[in-house]
């Protein structure tokens, strides 16, 4: 299932993403900026969305909004002990379904550092359109369209 975040989830939602990120700290040589995320913020803000199992136990989150006319998929994260489980593919069919309710394209930009996402996105239907830096990161453009 997948739920609209409340407060009391900004916890899990904090471990998820120190647990989901943590393997990349040392290629990046500090925290990517998922780990460091406002949550608080973000999910009073009604952005943030956490994927749960039959028993309502938490196993990832997604956080996306609208933005210049497109959906922003900012963040999707996994517990480790779900992951390979489709929680992560739920939580982005989610964001596409939202994103096509509102005649929306996604965009969403990863690590180059992450690699295995470099490989994922593009099985999903993504398209690499760009990669820049910014505040210090090197980051992966990416795009999928569905207007």
């Amino acid at each position: 299932m997948i739920r609209q975040a409340e407060a009391s989830d900004e916890a899990q939602i904090r471990e998820c993403a120190e647990q989901a990120y943590a393997r990349y700290v040392p290629s990046i040589g500090r925290k990517p900026a998922p780990m460091v995320a406002d949550f608080a913020a973000q999910i009073a803000a009604g952005e943030v969305f956490v994927a749960t199992d039959d028993q309502a136990a938490f196993q990832g989150f997604i956080v996306f909004y609208a933005e210049d006319g497109y959906i922003l998929l900012e963040n999707v994260a996994v517990l480790p002990r779900a992951a390979g489980r489709g929680v992560g593919k739920a939580l982005i069919g989610f964001c596409e379904n939202a994103a096509r309710q509102r005649g929306m394209n996604v965009h969403l930009y990863t690590n180059e550092k992450m690699t295995d996402n470099l490989s994922i996105y593009p099985k999903l239907g993504y398209v690499e359109v760009g990669r820049r830096s910014e505040d210090g990161f090197n980051r992966v453009y990416f795009e999928k369209t569905f207007t």
